[in-house]
């Protein structure tokens, strides 16, 4: 049971972020809104979609899951404060849709974040200095 529920942890972020690319990288209308709206377009588009595309695949390979739940973390937290703030929860009539896909993508990445806290205090362990010998 434990493995199928890691798998959905990382399978359901996966889906969405890399489902998104497609509107992404195509410049749909509503991307270009989004990141008109914040000043972004067309680099932030270009530069968060090029982020997700390798959150979602790290996601699907087991051993660096920890590395794209990082990736979905970081993203969708700006994603979401920009829901909060500039953009609102609404975003050209969607019923709030993006925002529930990036707080879904949010818990679940948080969820892998905890289950491998070892490997992520491992990664940042190695930019801690030793402590010298007295």
């Amino acid at each position: 049971m434990k493995s199928f529920i890691y798998w959905a942890l990382r399978l359901i972020p996966a889906l969405i972020l890399l489902q998104t690319l497609w509107f992404k990288f195509s410049a749909a209308p509503e991307s270009v809104y989004i990141f008109s709206t914040l000043h972004a377009e067309p680099w932030g588009r270009i530069g968060s979609g090029i982020v997700e595309l390798f959150a979602g695949i790290f996601l699907l390979t087991r051993r660096l899951s920890w590395v794209g739940a990082g990736l979905g973390f970081g993203t969708m937290t700006g994603a979401i404060l920009s829901h909060l703030g500039p953009l609102g929860i609404e975003v050209m009539g969607d019923g709030g849709q993006l925002f529930i896909m990036a707080l879904v993508t949010w818990l679940c990445c948080g969820g892998i974040l905890v289950q491998e806290r070892a490997h992520v205090f491992a990664f940042f362990q190695m930019f801690i200095p030793p402590k010298a010998k007295a």
